[in-house]
Protein backbone atom coordinates (compact mmCIF):
# COMPACT_ATOMS: atom_id res chain seq x y z
CA UNK A 1 0.00 0.00 0.00
CA UNK A 2 1.50 3.31 -1.25
CA UNK A 3 1.04 5.93 1.38
CA UNK A 4 2.78 8.47 2.64
CA UNK A 5 3.53 8.46 6.39
CA UNK A 6 0.73 11.45 7.05
CA UNK A 7 -1.64 9.08 5.39
CA UNK A 8 -0.03 5.93 7.05
CA UNK A 9 -0.42 7.87 10.62
CA UNK A 10 -3.65 9.39 9.89
CA UNK A 11 -5.27 6.48 9.18
CA UNK A 12 -3.80 4.46 12.15
CA UNK A 13 -5.25 7.05 14.65
CA UNK A 14 -8.76 7.20 12.72
CA UNK A 15 -8.95 3.49 13.01
CA UNK A 16 -7.79 3.18 16.60
CA UNK A 17 -10.31 6.42 17.97
CA UNK A 18 -13.42 5.32 15.40
CA UNK A 19 -12.60 1.33 16.69
CA UNK A 20 -13.52 2.96 20.43
CA UNK A 21 -17.05 4.52 19.46
CA UNK A 22 -18.23 2.33 16.26
CA UNK A 23 -16.36 -1.03 16.49
CA UNK A 24 -18.36 -2.36 13.69
CA UNK A 25 -19.49 0.49 11.90
CA UNK A 26 -15.46 1.13 10.93
CA UNK A 27 -14.86 -2.72 10.40
CA UNK A 28 -17.54 -2.53 7.68
CA UNK A 29 -16.46 0.93 6.10
CA UNK A 30 -12.95 -0.40 5.74
CA UNK A 31 -14.51 -3.29 3.96
CA UNK A 32 -16.23 -1.87 1.71
CA UNK A 33 -13.63 0.63 0.64
CA UNK A 34 -11.52 -2.20 0.27
CA UNK A 35 -13.90 -4.39 -1.96
CA UNK A 36 -14.80 -1.69 -4.15
CA UNK A 37 -10.71 -0.47 -4.95
CA UNK A 38 -11.73 2.73 -3.16
CA UNK A 39 -8.32 2.12 -0.62
CA UNK A 40 -5.74 -0.66 -1.57
CA UNK A 41 -5.65 -2.53 2.02
CA UNK A 42 -2.39 -4.18 3.00
CA UNK A 43 -2.53 -8.08 3.66
CA UNK A 44 -3.21 -7.44 7.62
CA UNK A 45 -6.47 -6.21 6.58
CA UNK A 46 -7.55 -7.59 3.34
CA UNK A 47 -9.81 -10.00 4.70
CA UNK A 48 -11.72 -6.81 6.33
CA UNK A 49 -13.55 -6.63 2.26
CA UNK A 50 -14.70 -10.49 2.66
CA UNK A 51 -18.29 -10.08 2.00
CA UNK A 52 -19.27 -12.59 4.76
CA UNK A 53 -17.10 -10.33 7.46
CA UNK A 54 -18.80 -7.22 5.64
CA UNK A 55 -22.19 -9.08 6.38
CA UNK A 56 -21.61 -9.52 9.70
CA UNK A 57 -20.17 -6.00 10.15
CA UNK A 58 -23.42 -4.67 8.70
CA UNK A 59 -25.50 -7.02 10.75
CA UNK A 60 -23.43 -5.74 14.07
CA UNK A 61 -23.35 -2.36 12.82
CA UNK A 62 -26.90 -2.12 12.46
CA UNK A 63 -27.64 -3.78 15.99
CA UNK A 64 -25.49 -1.22 17.68
CA UNK A 65 -26.88 1.66 16.05
CA UNK A 66 -30.58 0.59 17.54
CA UNK A 67 -28.48 -0.19 21.07
CA UNK A 68 -26.87 2.70 21.13
CA UNK A 69 -30.80 4.88 21.23
CA UNK A 70 -31.89 3.21 24.20
CA UNK A 71 -31.12 4.57 27.53
CA UNK A 72 -29.33 1.58 30.37
CA UNK A 73 -29.19 -0.31 26.81
CA UNK A 74 -26.49 1.55 25.49
CA UNK A 75 -24.80 1.02 28.70
CA UNK A 76 -24.58 -1.78 29.60
CA UNK A 77 -24.09 -2.04 25.22
CA UNK A 78 -20.51 -0.43 26.18
CA UNK A 79 -20.03 -2.53 29.36
CA UNK A 80 -19.71 -5.61 27.08
CA UNK A 81 -17.48 -3.61 24.45
CA UNK A 82 -15.07 -2.94 26.91
CA UNK A 83 -13.84 -6.31 26.06
CA UNK A 84 -13.99 -6.21 22.25
CA UNK A 85 -13.35 -2.52 21.66
CA UNK A 86 -10.12 -2.10 22.61
CA UNK A 87 -8.61 -5.07 21.14
CA UNK A 88 -9.40 -4.97 18.48
CA UNK A 89 -8.49 -1.24 18.20
CA UNK A 90 -5.37 -2.32 18.71
CA UNK A 91 -5.52 -5.21 16.05
CA UNK A 92 -6.93 -3.11 13.52
CA UNK A 93 -3.70 -0.83 13.35
CA UNK A 94 -1.62 -3.48 13.46
CA UNK A 95 -2.53 -4.70 10.21
CA UNK A 96 -2.63 -1.48 8.66
CA UNK A 97 1.01 -0.90 10.14
CA UNK A 98 2.61 -4.30 9.69
CA UNK A 99 2.30 -3.95 5.50
CA UNK A 100 4.12 -1.05 5.55
CA UNK A 101 6.93 -1.81 7.92
CA UNK A 102 8.97 -4.18 5.72
CA UNK A 103 11.81 -6.25 7.69
CA UNK A 104 10.28 -4.04 10.90
CA UNK A 105 7.33 -5.10 10.47
CA UNK A 106 6.78 -7.42 14.20
CA UNK A 107 8.60 -4.32 16.30
CA UNK A 108 6.12 -1.54 14.17
CA UNK A 109 3.14 -3.91 14.74
CA UNK A 110 3.61 -3.78 18.24
CA UNK A 111 3.95 -0.21 18.41
CA UNK A 112 1.02 0.13 16.40
CA UNK A 113 -0.99 -2.20 18.52
CA UNK A 114 -0.05 0.54 21.74
CA UNK A 115 -1.01 3.33 19.31
CA UNK A 116 -4.78 1.85 18.70
CA UNK A 117 -5.51 0.38 21.75
CA UNK A 118 -4.62 3.65 23.60
CA UNK A 119 -6.94 5.56 21.11
CA UNK A 120 -9.90 3.07 20.78
CA UNK A 121 -9.60 3.12 24.72
CA UNK A 122 -9.53 6.67 25.44
CA UNK A 123 -12.38 7.06 22.67
CA UNK A 124 -14.42 3.73 24.66
CA UNK A 125 -13.74 5.34 27.93
CA UNK A 126 -15.17 8.98 27.06
CA UNK A 127 -18.21 7.21 25.44
CA UNK A 128 -18.88 5.00 28.10
CA UNK A 129 -18.50 7.42 30.74
CA UNK A 130 -20.45 10.21 28.75
CA UNK A 131 -23.33 7.98 27.88
CA UNK A 132 -23.48 6.66 31.71
CA UNK A 133 -24.15 10.06 32.77
CA UNK A 134 -27.06 11.09 30.20
CA UNK A 135 -28.66 7.93 31.69
CA UNK A 136 -29.36 9.58 34.53
CA UNK A 137 -31.74 12.32 33.28
CA UNK A 138 -35.02 11.05 32.71
CA UNK A 139 -35.76 12.34 28.55
CA UNK A 140 -34.35 9.58 25.65
CA UNK A 141 -33.14 12.80 23.45
CA UNK A 142 -29.86 13.60 25.17
CA UNK A 143 -29.08 9.83 24.29
CA UNK A 144 -30.02 9.75 20.75
CA UNK A 145 -28.29 13.21 19.96
CA UNK A 146 -25.00 11.57 21.37
CA UNK A 147 -25.59 8.32 19.40
CA UNK A 148 -26.39 10.70 16.24
CA UNK A 149 -23.11 12.58 16.75
CA UNK A 150 -21.04 9.27 16.78
CA UNK A 151 -22.66 7.97 13.62
CA UNK A 152 -21.51 10.90 11.93
CA UNK A 153 -17.86 11.59 13.68
CA UNK A 154 -16.73 8.16 12.59
CA UNK A 155 -17.14 8.17 8.90
CA UNK A 156 -16.37 11.79 8.60
CA UNK A 157 -12.79 11.08 10.63
CA UNK A 158 -11.84 8.30 8.50
CA UNK A 159 -13.14 9.80 5.66
CA UNK A 160 -10.54 12.56 6.33
CA UNK A 161 -7.84 10.60 7.42
CA UNK A 162 -7.59 9.50 3.82
CA UNK A 163 -8.54 12.46 1.92
CA UNK A 164 -7.05 15.49 4.00
CA UNK A 165 -4.63 14.22 6.93
CA UNK A 166 -3.51 17.55 7.72
CA UNK A 167 -7.09 18.98 8.87
CA UNK A 168 -7.54 15.43 10.44
CA UNK A 169 -4.70 15.48 12.84
CA UNK A 170 -6.06 18.92 14.46
CA UNK A 171 -9.56 17.89 14.83
CA UNK A 172 -7.90 14.50 16.37
CA UNK A 173 -6.54 16.50 19.18
CA UNK A 174 -9.45 18.72 19.73
CA UNK A 175 -11.56 15.22 19.96
CA UNK A 176 -9.04 13.88 22.61
CA UNK A 177 -9.04 16.77 24.26
CA UNK A 178 -12.95 17.19 24.64
CA UNK A 179 -12.83 13.48 25.51
CA UNK A 180 -10.40 13.81 28.24
CA UNK A 181 -12.18 16.37 29.53
CA UNK A 182 -16.15 14.79 29.49
CA UNK A 183 -14.45 11.49 31.11
CA UNK A 184 -13.41 13.72 34.07
CA UNK A 185 -16.35 15.80 34.71
CA UNK A 186 -18.46 12.51 34.08
CA UNK A 187 -16.44 10.07 36.11
CA UNK A 188 -16.65 13.15 38.92
CA UNK A 189 -21.06 13.73 38.54
CA UNK A 190 -21.70 9.55 38.84
CA UNK A 191 -19.14 9.80 42.15
CA UNK A 192 -20.72 12.29 43.38
CA UNK A 193 -24.33 10.68 42.66
CA UNK A 194 -23.54 7.38 44.19
CA UNK A 195 -22.47 8.94 47.30
CA UNK A 196 -25.54 10.88 47.29
CA UNK A 197 -27.73 7.67 46.68
CA UNK A 198 -25.80 5.83 49.58
CA UNK A 199 -26.24 8.58 51.67
CA UNK A 200 -29.96 8.52 51.24
CA UNK A 201 -30.09 4.86 51.17
CA UNK A 202 -32.26 3.85 54.88
CA UNK A 203 -29.50 2.62 57.36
Amino acid sequence: MNLDTAHLLALAAALGWASGLRLYLTVLLVGIAGHWGWIALPPGLQVLASPVVMGGAAVLAFVEFLADKIPLVDSAWDALHTLIRIPAGAALVAGLVSGWAGDHGQAWGIVAALLGGGLAATAHTAKASTRAAANTSPEPFSNIGLSLMGDAAVPTMLWLAWAHPFVFFPLLALSLAVMATLTWFCFKFLRALLQRVRRLRPA
